[in-house]
């Protein structure tokens, strides 16, 4: 049972990473900000998705690969400023393009959430391990539930997975989950409520 149960933490852990949700969430904000108009949803979904996703995962993996963290999670607090402050950086050029471009409010309030939730959880991370995967999961429900309705709050059923994923994996403590999780919500779900 117990490997059942690590096998299925692990896949949890893959399937919910913050840069897995970050690729799927801007297209769902986008696809409602723009009308339901495919183009439009690409285009900003895909600025989004590449400077808070694909761009700092890339400069994490090949960090994992030279040595200079434990993996693509970056289990390490000590490690975690560098690739956390590059993907800050990564998605503050995301921000700016949409800016320029002139994307829809919602996409804009999106990034600007994103980039709010991960700056307060570096400075967390700072003197405490907080879980990045609980903060954006949580925060990608509340986002949506504010864009689609109440019934996307059915989604924290796999936050909680999520979460119980990081704690059964020994990457976090029940601490680091629940702040984490309450984080995403309250930082990024408040900023998002403010610039709609």
């Amino acid at each position: 049972m117990d490997g059942l149960r690590l096998r299925l933490a692990k896949l949890t852990t893959e399937v919910f990473s913050p840069a897995a949700v970050v690729l799927v969430l801007p297209l769902a904000v986008a696809w409602k900000a723009t009308g339901r108009h495919l183009g439009e949803t690409v285009l900003w979904g895909v600025v989004v998705a590449l400077f808070s996703s694909v761009l700092p995962m890339l400069f994490i993996i090949r960090g994992a690969r030279q040595g200079r963290w434990d993996g693509h999670h970056v289990r390490d607090r000590e490690h975690r400023f560098v690739p956390l402050a590059v993907g800050l950086a990564s998605t503050a050029v995301g921000l700016a393009i949409l800016l320029i471009g002139g994307a829809p409010r919602d996409v804009v309030g999106l990034i600007v959430a994103m980039v709010t939730t991960l700056a307060a959880c570096i400075a967390v991370t700072t003197w405490w391990k907080v879980s990045l995967h609980a903060a954006v999961a949580a925060g990608a429900v509340v986002m949506i539930a504010l864009l689609y309705g109440p019934w996307a709050l059915l989604l924290l059923m796999p936050v909680a997975l999520v979460c119980w994923s990081r704690v059964v994996l020994g990457d976090h403590t029940v601490a680091q989950v629940v702040v984490g999780a309450a984080m995403g919500p309250l930082v990024g779900g408040a900023v998002l409520l403010l610039i709609r």
